[in-house]
This record gives C-alpha cells, structure tokens and sequence, in this order.
C-alpha cells in the first residue's frame, strides 16, 4: 500500500507529476528504485498515461492484476476517463468495501467519486488518509468545488504545520489564494510563474495556473502570452482552452471557435456543463414569463 507523502527517492518523479511534467513521468528511469518502491512509481507512471490520454492502453495494462488494489484503483480512474463511469464506480465500490485503509485506493476512488458528483462520499473516504498530501490537495480541491473556501484553508493550513517545504502543499495553498484574492493573487502567482517559466519544470498545468493568476491581476496580455505557452505544449489541453475562452470575453473578443474547440476536445468539461446548465434554467423561466404574457 504505497504512501504518496514525500520519500526522498521518489521526490523528483513525484514533484514532476505535481507539476504535470507527464512526459517525463513517464520517461522516468525507475531502475535504480528500492523495491519498495517499485509500486508508487509505477502507479505515477501509470497515472502519467492516463493524464496524457492513454487511458484504454493503461486499462489493457493491468488488466488481470486487479487483485492488487491499487493496480484497480488506477483501472477504476482510466475507465471514468475513458468514458465507461459505471464500471469505474463499481471497481471504486468494492475497494471501498474491503481496502478502505488503501492510500491509492483512497485518492484515486475519491477521485471517481467527485468526479461523479459524489463529494460527500470521496470526502469520506478521503478522511482515512495518514499523512498523504495528495489526499489534503484532493480535499482541497473538493472544498473548493463545494465554495467551502475556509474548509479548504483550513485544510491546507494544518497540512503547512506538517508538510512545510512540501511543492504540493504550495500548490494547493495557491488554488486557495486564487479564490480569496486580495494579495493572494498576487503570491499565487509568484509560485505559478516559478514552476512556469523554468526550463526544468514548465509545464501546460503551471503555465495555466500562471495564466489564470494573471487574470485575476487584471493583467491580460500577460495572461494571453502565458495561455499561447500552454497551448504550444498542448494544443488539446482543456484548461488552455477553457481559460482562453474566459480571456477572450474579459478582451471582448469572439469565442465561438474557442468553444467549438473545447467541445470538440472536451465535450463533459464543467464550464461548458455549467453553461448549457443556466441556459437551461433561463430557457425555463423566459417559459414562464412568456406564458404570462399570453395569458395576459
């Protein structure tokens, strides 16, 4: 049952999944790793596959070593990815059921979990977790989905008393920063651009993260050039578009293509869910008011 916390050896290839260095995750030469370790980087590795798209071959994988949990957790993740949720939830219920103490199963599961609108219940499963910081960065992104931003800071709080150094931890206190805004804006930014803007840890993920603190700042030619950075790495990257999307209407600019192109690559993407979802509800009250209206 491998432990996401920092292990000093597997701290390079951990801070590169963080960062969303992918490619290089994967690229990672695991050969001089401690046996028991072998199993936590091949879990970032395959984790690393299905972030990049490579979400069947990960099933096809380990298919047939789901006797391990945390083998089945990572199959759980790629088939809620792939598309096939119910099969997903069905894997996540059974390890919820017999490997609950399960570091990966509690991460990943939780991650199926949220992703199917099931907070409550990722949370909970969540709160078993012995110091796994991935574990309070998924807590926090939950927090923050639910607009519980002073759970999620209370969170990242206590994980600072414990995890002072941790990249993680400066990652998530960030995603905080970003909702309470104020300075934090601009502190999130300062660690957003560190992570960017150098050779050795630039990524899509940080780049966008430096975009989106941009935004808040006010400052969008900077916020454009950091989204063109991201979209040059990965032209199908969501939260590329979906941020440049928003940029264009805070520019006053057409998104329609942007649009088209996030549907195209993103069809189930939540801001495109949340729109058609108050479109919805506008549609349905226009129906109201006009049916007053022809009453009248």
């Amino acid at each position: 049952m491998p432990l996401l916390t920092a292990i000093p050896e597997l701290l390079n290839i951990q801070n590169a999944f963080y960062q969303g260095q992918y490619q290089n995750v994967i690229a990672f030469d695991t050969s001089s790793l401690s046996p028991e370790n072998a199993l936590t980087s091949r879990i970032l590795q395959l984790r690393a596959r299905i972030a990049s798209g490579q979400a069947d071959d990960v099933i096809a994988e380990v298919e047939g070593e789901e006797e391990v949990p945390d083998l089945a957790a990572v199959k759980a993740l790629a088939q809620r990815v792939s598309g096939d949720a119910s099969a997903a939830l069905e894997v996540v219920e059974h390890l919820m059921s017999f490997s609950p103490e399960n570091a990966t199963v509690q991460l990943l599961g939780a991650t199926v979990l949220q992703a199917e609108g099931r907070s409550e219940d990722a949370l909970t499963l969540l709160a078993k977790h012995q110091g796994n910081l991935e574990a309070v960065a998924l807590v926090v992104q939950i927090h923050l989905q639910q607009n519980r931003t002073d759970l999620a800071l209370k969170e990242v709080q206590a994980a600072r008393r414990w995890a002072q150094d941790s990249l993680l931890v400066n990652i998530a206190e960030s995603w905080v920063g970003l909702r309470v805004g104020g300075e934090k804006y601009q502190q999130a930014f300062y660690v957003f651009e560190e992570m960017a803007q150098a050779p050795s840890t630039s990524a899509t993920r940080s780049l966008v993260g430096q975009a989106v603190a941009e935004l808040h700042l006010g400052r969008l030619l900077e916020a454009e050039a950091a989204l063109q950075q991201a979209m040059q790495k990965d032209t199908d990257n969501a939260e590329a578009i979906a941020n440049s999307i928003v940029l264009s209407v805070l520019s006053g600019k057409d998104t329609s293509d942007l649009i088209s192109l996030l549907k195209s690559k993103a069809p189930q993407h939540p801001s495109l869910l949340d729109v058609q979802e108050k479109s919805a509800m506008f549609d349905q009250a226009a129906t109201k008011y006009n049916s007053k209206v022809v009453a009248q």
